[in-house]
């Protein structure tokens, strides 16, 4: 039997498990609020052209109003300034599309604090039990945000100190960006960074750090309390946009079980 014979045989009968990692896109989909005097993206919305009606009787299809980084997204490096001479969306490697992931849990401290950030020695303890980070892979980061995720003033916790919500801290942003092998950083919140990342040093430290160095950002991840803390193998779909900062995109994770 083949390798991929055997991956789809697992896949049929429950071996491996496949758990949608994605955020339904919706009108109510939380998307980021900055303040003025920074622009904002839109809401998601759906405009439909035809119902099987007389704009055309034989089939449903509507057209999307969206930005690219609303819901479960990518960022590519070329998101931020630091990034400004990376790749875009529609060139980011297959091989950070489809690869390993770990999954760090660190709902309880979140739970005790919305502005907890991650250290550095927070992951070195976590590789210790478990082993390295996966070279090429995701670290996906949990905090059990996703709970929030279907209530937008939940989601964004903000109050007039701006929003609370946890992230990474800048020492550990800088360390994972370039001292490990990872392509990537996944959470559950609405962006890779902190709430109150705009007052830390530097400002957006996951998205200067990490996208300066070409790597990437996946945000509003679901479910991430199925997987395993390693053994995970991720799927990520986003729309190839030329010249696209990020894109909308389904996540999928194959679950050996």
């Amino acid at each position: 039997m083949s390798l991929l014979d055997g991956l789809g045989e697992a896949i049929t009968s429950g071996a491996i498990e496949i758990v949608d990692l994605t955020a339904p896109l919706s009108s109510s989909t939380p998307i980021l609020q900055l303040p003025e005097p920074f622009a904002n993206t839109i809401p998601f919305r759906l405009e439909e052209i035809s119902r099987y009606d007389e704009r055309g009787p034989r089939w449903y299809w509507n057209d999307i109003h969206t930005g690219e980084h609303t819901g479960t997204h990518l960022d590519a490096p070329v998101h931020w300034v630091s990034g400004k001479d990376g790749h875009d969306v529609s060139q980011v490697p297959l091989k950070t599309l489809v690869a390993p992931a770990v999954v760090l849990d660190f709902s309880a401290r979140a739970a005790q604090d919305p502005d907890f950030l991650l250290s550095v020695d927070d992951v070195r303890a976590w590789t210790a039990e478990h082993g390295p980070l996966p070279d090429g892979g995701w670290l996906l980061y949990r905090t059990g945000w996703d709970a929030r995720s279907e209530d937008q003033a939940g989601f964004l916790n903000a109050d007039e100190t701006g929003s609370h919500s946890p992230g990474v801290s800048p020492e550990c942003a800088r360390w994972l960006a370039g001292e490990t092998p990872i392509t990537g950083l996944g959470v559950e919140t609405v962006g890779t960074d902190a709430g109150q990342a705009p007052a830390l040093e530097p400002m957006f430290p996951c998205h200067e750090l990490l996208l300066g160095a070409g790597k990437h950002g996946l945000t509003q991840l679901r479910n991430l309390a199925s997987l395993p803390p390693t053994g995970t193998l991720l799927v990520v779909s986003p729309l190839p946009i030329v010249g696209g900062s990020g894109s909308p995109a389904r996540v999928l994770a194959l679950v050996e079980r």
